[in-house]
């Protein structure tokens, strides 16, 4: 079973931006040495350059991408039953299954799938079968024989495979057994000698002497010159005659083809369908390399546990990653608006009107006594230089500045030689498409019935922006069509003159921006002087002009 305690997710919104990561990264460390247990930072889209840079000047990993937090077959009870050879024996296969509680067996070689052997394989075969040679047909060991009679080898090499001839009773006198017996077949006899010796005549390839017989020194040296195997049993020849089909490889009766299996990534919604179909209850469960793990069976679904997710830096549903309506939401630390994320029950939510999440999770440092060190100060501190533009944006307040003093200290960070760099390379766009950079750092939000899409671009360089303009305008109209938005805009804000161009695309977004700023917005662009902030500044003033 797998018991061990799930990792908890801690992850911004998509399209993430330098906060939102930086938040998540910090907050998973937090999280662990206040409580030991396992948090771990994930992504839910690709890091724009600023937030890589950001990565890189502090040599730390990117948190790993993750696409979707729905509840998923590793998330699921997995019976971690190990694989099988497909040389086990029915009679072997019947045990192993009646121990376990089970009524499938997974068989592999190595670590690799081969074939699915259930209960209902084996007793169908053993009621349905009367083909005296399903044994040579069916390559069965001696050595699987054997083990099934409880019996010895005495005669002959225990890993020889049987390969032909069929099973036969000596019931009759030694002259009409002459007329039955053919080269290699099984002999089931008791303790005459006649009977034996004439087995061995006829080149049989094994006699089976029952109820624990003393086989005679000289038929053990016919059986050696003539290449027949023995083999004593204490049982009688009725019970060896049941027992023997028994001793046939699983292989023989497994399926081998079109083999229903899950992998540990598959999430649940979309098996379940398949589970339902099938009529038998196991399923085997392979990881990304096709490695067996273990099982599944349909009650598991009723112990599948949700992920557990803490959400920073956002709270919109359309921001949140793929599934989150599906995962346990335990806690949101954000600084924006309050908006559509629902939970299924209470969850600590710290929202503070600040200009950076980075800045509440560095008093909740404080506030547990946990030490900052040198990198997870320049994270925070990076994080609070972005959203608030270098304490220049209308969202950033006291607290933030403060906060970003004291980590660039702890840091050892000049904070607006780190600015600069961390802004030119935000702005620096050269490889990218023009849709790449609308979507670099973007959110989307729902305003009454309408879908608006708000990006940005941040820069201390007037040519830079420039450039990204002229690059992005002819594929406005395109992608707010793809994106399926009512309104897209797009704001080049300028660091240092603490201004904005707005460029825009969608039937209503002139007459919008034109009423939200009392600016003329023409040729698709506006000039906003003042206006640094989607969150404080464009978003509310769209807001509210729609709600009018």
């Amino acid at each position: 079973m797998n018991d061990q305690k799930r990792p908890v997710i801690v992850m911004g919104h998509k399209n993430p931006d330098t906060d939102s990561i930086c938040a998540a990264i910090t907050y998973a460390n937090l999280k662990r040495q206040i409580t030991g247990d396992d948090y771990i930072a994930c992504r839910a889209g690709h890091l724009n350059e600023e937030t890589q840079f950001v990565m890189s000047y502090f040599n730390v990993e990117t948190p790993a991408y993750v696409k979707d937090v729905r509840t998923q077959v590793r998330d699921m009870e997995i019976r971690m039953l190990e694989g099988s050879s497909q040389d086990l024996s029915l009679k072997n296969a019947w045990s192993k299954m009646r121990d376990a509680e089970v009524v499938t067996l997974c068989v592999t070689e190595g670590d690799k799938l081969t074939g699915i052997v259930t209960t209902n394989d084996i007793v169908e075969t053993y009621m349905d079968v009367i083909d005296p040679k399903i044994l040579s047909e069916a390559k069965t060991c001696y050595r699987n024989i054997v083990e099934t009679l409880d019996g010895e080898l005495i005669v002959g090499d225990i890993e020889d495979v049987l390969t032909k001839g069929k099973v036969v009773i000596a019931a009759a006198n030694p002259d009409m057994m002459e007329n039955v017996i053919e080269e290699g077949d099984v002999v089931i006899l008791g303790n005459r000698y006649d009977m034996q010796l004439c087995a061995i005549e006829m080149n049989a390839g094994c006699i089976i002497v029952c109820e624990g017989a003393d086989v005679a020194k000289t038929i053990q040296i016919q059986a050696r010159e003539h290449g027949t195997k023995i083999i004593t049993t204490p049982h009688d020849t009725f019970i060896v005659a049941r027992l023997i089909n028994q001793s046939m490889p699983i292989e023989h009766v497994m399926k081998k083809d079109k083999l229903v299996c899950f992998h540990m990534d598959d999430f649940i919604e979309d098996i379940q369908e398949v589970m339902a179909s099938m009529r038998h209850r196991y399923f085997p469960v392979l990881d990304k390399n096709d490695h067996y793990i273990g099982m599944v069976s349909r009650r598991n679904f009723l112990g599948a546990k949700k992920k557990q997710l803490i959400l920073v830096d956002h709270n919109e549903k359309n921001q949140a990653v793929n599934g989150a309506d599906n995962a346990e939401i335990l806690e949101i630390i954000d600084h924006h608006r309050l908006r559509t994320i629902e939970t299924a029950g209470p969850v600590f939510f710290r929202n503070q009107p600040l200009g950076s999440t980075c800045t509440i999770i560095y008093n909740m440092y404080r506030e547990y006594n946990v030490e900052i060190d040198k990198t997870t100060a320049g994270l925070l501190l990076a994080a609070i230089l972005s959203d608030t533009l270098m304490f220049r944006s209308p969202t950033c307040t006291s607290v933030d500045k403060k906060a970003g003093e004291d980590l660039a200290a702890i840091a050892g960070i000049d904070y607006e030689a780190f600015a600069k760099e961390m802004f030119h390379a935000g702005s620096n766009l050269s490889g990218k498409s023009a849709k790449e950079i609308l979507h670099q750092d973007f959110k989307k939000f729902t305003v009454d019935d309408l879908t608006i899409g708000i990006g940005q671009i941040n820069s201390m360089s007037a040519d830079e922006l420039s450039e990204i303009k002229e690059r992005i305008m002819p594929e406005l109209k395109t992608v707010s069509e793809a994106d399926g938005l009512d309104m897209l805009f797009f704001m080049l804000t300028n660091i240092i003159d603490e201004s904005s161009e707005v460029v825009f695309a969608g039937a209503k977004a002139q007459h919008t921006l034109s009423s939200a700023f009392g600016v003329n917005a023409e040729g698709n662009v506006a000039y906003l002087p003042g206006v640094v902030s989607r969150k404080k500044q464009l978003l509310p003033s769209i807001v509210e002009t729609i709600q009018q």
